[in-house]
């Protein structure tokens, strides 16, 4: 049986540590007002100012830098050093030279490292490599001066190529592709890099005559040995080289004046699936498919995006998640198609609550949404340094499970001031009638209006306001978000709420729990102590949530404390958590995580954490987790572990093991454990042709998954791909398995 709690009693309490919360937060602030505040500097009055020369002679573009163009530009070697600490002098110096000619930007580098070819960290050579644990080198672009948008070209010592927008240094998208090339060369001294970049692959505005052009512009290096990170120009450690106000000026350029280019990218597969139960095939597919993309840069400004027959056979698999929290599980977008711009939607950066989020495009309507067919979709995006405007229309096709729907989104952003902007976007979705399933046409539709604000660099204030209305229901529901956060290089304090009313159905959206309202303040300090010289950051600190009602406003759901008194980054980028959560429930719903059957009642209990995983840059790393304590009228313990080996950049081998022991749980005190096993296997012959294998298996719902993939990229952007997909569930008699064999082929020409 559940253990009660009175109401009062546990509102007392909540309103405690909601007191406790407000006086650590209290104590953070008078912490920082100890210490040097001069360390979190202002953005500059009057930008640095660097050149590009134009190029006499043809620049090869194979990472070693031997044209004399090269000796005759102007050498950037001024940086600054944001980690291990602010300031002071450079271990591993980066020197940096830009060129030019008709077509192309280059930029010539040279990362010196205190232990030459040694010194290099590199896990493997995927093309969106993780950059926070490979040696890297970046080049962030602002071209039309907004102080809101860049765009940044990184590499590492191996040539492998990252491509990322970045909105207002708060959102970003890692999965949008640029046309553009980088090679590089080890020495015993470091490493060379050689960037081209197409002028055709920048927005810029139209040069006027007399007018010299001049382009936001920062770089950034981490040499991952001794997690040194620097920048130019100067930009506070609080904040990433994406902060665009603190950007030096690129001069020297005569662009050629922008023209309206074509990207076309057509593809062409084959397809082949079956479905069994047992040795009996239930279902076959064998089909060919062919369609494509084509971007059109209408203006310096104005850019179409249009897909026929749109296809992601090469996307990511999602990973199968036991989930025992009363949240809906947020899965990210994986599409190319999507990702790109996803950024300048309303509502991209939250994880609880979006009006619109790409995801819910291409699922049929039925209970257990299967994928369905995109006939076509384009997207306009129109951006300047005053306003954003932007649109997106899909058709997805009918299936057997559903009808066929039309999903349209438009938006508008206005700036104003350096860093600030006010938004409003509208999503509409219209189902199809479908008689044989007894289906009437329907249609949602969102309306909202978001705003991002900056007065200070250290102050970032968002708000969403979003209704909903249902043509189903004929119900018009209301949701909501507003976060105020302070970030300096000493302290965070933060105030987030979400609001979603019961009524809330954006058809085109997420929301992660309906008729719910949430308070999350809390912050941390940032302690950087020099007695401990093995400590890079030391980040002690407290969140409070609390969870109630929206329609019955007083009505409690939950309240958790976050209380990580050790949170802590040693200097080779090791990390260990130690923390507990005092946590209040309220179960008056039907709720059964993973079966578990919860009688309805309130529940108090503490978890506790501890977490450490190693130096992730190393050849042999790893990592584990252990979550335990009470849980509801149980208890229950999780371990998470993982391990990595990457002898060598062409070769990365992972696996991980999650275990759940859950006891007497549940009105029926009911034991549970589930084991999840993953694994991941990534063979490179270069940065261009790559074989990558993932396993999972999942003894809760008995499925085991197999996804291979190779991958060629024989010219730039453009690929060859076969993918093999195997699903089998044993939970079932008899055994249900389906297999997917594709092969596709994309080209891309860019006009």
């Amino acid at each position: 049986m559940a253990s009660k709690r009175s109401k009062n009693k546990g509102t007392v309490k909540c309103m405690r540590f909601s007191l406790f919360t407000l006086l650590f937060c209290a104590s953070l602030v008078s912490l920082y007002a100890q210490v040097d505040e001069t360390d979190n500097f202002p953005p500059p009055e009057i930008p640095v100012t660097i050149r590009a020369s134009r190029a006499i002679n043809t620049i090869i573009v194979d990472g070693r830098l031997e044209e004399p163009d090269w000796d005759l530009a102007e050498p950037v070697t001024n940086f600054f050093r944001v980690e291990p600490v602010q300031g002071g002098a450079i271990k591993n110096p980066t020197e940096v030279r830009i060129l030019y000619d008709n077509k192309n930007l280059y930029f010539g580098v040279f990362a010196k490292d205190s232990l030459g070819k040694k010194g290099i960290r590199m896990q493997d050579l995927s093309r969106d490599f993780n950059g926070l644990e490979n040696d890297v080198f970046g080049i962030q672009i602002d071209a039309q001066n907004t102080k809101q948008y860049a765009v940044s070209f990184q590499t590492t010592p191996y040539g492998n190529q990252q491509d990322v927008q970045n909105f207002n240094d708060a959102n970003r998208d890692e999965d949008w592709n640029a046309l553009w090339r980088v090679r590089s060369q080890r020495t015993d001294e470091g490493y060379f890099a050689e960037f081209a970049i197409p002028f055709k692959s920048i927005r810029y505005d139209k040069p006027v005559e007399g007018v010299p052009v001049e382009w936001g512009i920062t770089f950034f290096r981490l040499a991952r040995k001794d997690y040194e990170k620097t920048v130019f120009p100067a930009i506070p450690q609080s904040f990433s080289e994406n902060r665009m106000t603190y950007a030096a000026k690129l001069t020297g350029l005569q662009v050629p004046p922008p023209s309206a280019n074509i990207r076309v990218e057509p593809y062409a597969l084959y397809q082949y699936d079956e479905n069994k139960e047992g040795d009996v095939l239930t279902d076959k597919l064998n089909e060919p498919k062919i369609g494509g993309d084509v971007k059109w840069a209408i203006s310096p400004n104005a850019v179409l995006d249009l897909t026929i027959n749109t296809d992601f056979a090469q996307a990511d698999v999602d990973q199968a998640v036991n989930n025992l929290e009363r949240f809906n599980i947020f899965f990210p977008e994986r599409r190319q198609f999507f990702l790109e711009n996803s950024g300048i939607w309303a509502g991209s950066g939250n994880f609880r609550v979006r009006p619109f989020f790409s995801r819910t495009i291409g699922l049929s309507n039925a209970f257990n949404a299967r994928p369905a067919p995109l006939d076509a979709g384009v997207r306009y995006t129109d951006r300047n340094e005053n306003r954003t405007i932007a649109a997106l229309a899909v058709r997805q096709r009918e299936t057997d499970d559903g009808p066929g729907s039309t999903f349209g989104v438009a938006r508008y952003t206005q700036n104003y001031g350096e860093e600030n902007n006010i938004g409003a976007m509208v999503t509409y979705r219209l189902d199809d009638s479908m008689e044989g399933m007894g289906i009437d046409s329907q249609n949602n539709t969102t309306f909202s209006i978001d705003g991002f604000i900056r007065p200070k660099s250290e102050i970032t204030l968002t708000y969403l306001l979003s209704a909903s209305l249902d043509s189903e229901t004929g119900d018009t529901g209301y949701a909501g978000r507003f976060s105020a956060i302070a970030l300096t290089n000493n302290y965070y304090l933060g105030y987030i709420s979400d609001v979603v009313s019961a009524d809330y159905d954006p058809g085109m959206g997420f929301v992660f729990q309906k008729d719910v309202v949430t308070h999350s303040p809390g912050g941390y300090a940032i302690v950087r102590p020099k007695g401990l010289p093995f400590v890079r950051r030391w980040d002690p600190g407290v969140f409070f949530n609390y969870f109630h009602d929206f329609e019955d406003f007083g009505n409690f759901q939950q309240s958790n404390l976050y209380i990580f008194p050790i949170y802590t980054w040693f200097k080779d980028n090791s990390f260990i958590e130690a923390s507990f959560r005092p946590t209040w429930q309220n179960i008056n719903f039907d709720f059964a995580p993973l079966g578990l059957e919860i009688e309805e009642g309130r529940y108090s209990y503490t978890r506790y954490l501890v977490r450490y995983n190693s130096d992730r840059s190393k050849k042999l790393s790893g990592s584990i987790r252990y979550d335990f304590g009470n849980f509801y009228n149980g208890a229950r313990n999780t371990v998470i572990a993982g391990l990595r080996y990457a002898p060598l950049p062409h070769i990365a081998f992972s696996a991980d093991y999650e275990h759940n022991n859950i006891n007497n749980v549940g009105i029926l005190s009911e034991d549970l454990e589930t084991d999840l096993y993953t694994a991941t296997l990534r063979l490179a012959l270069n940065p261009r042709v790559q074989l990558s294998t993932f396993y999972q298996y999942n003894s809760f719902d008995e499925q085991g998954r197999w996804n291979i993939r190779f991958s060629w990229e024989y010219m730039p952007l453009s690929f060859i791909y076969i993918v093999f997909n195997d699903t089998q569930t044993d939970l079932f008699d008899p055994v249900q398995r389906s297999t997917q064999t594709i092969s596709k082929i994309t080209f891309l020409k860019q006009f």
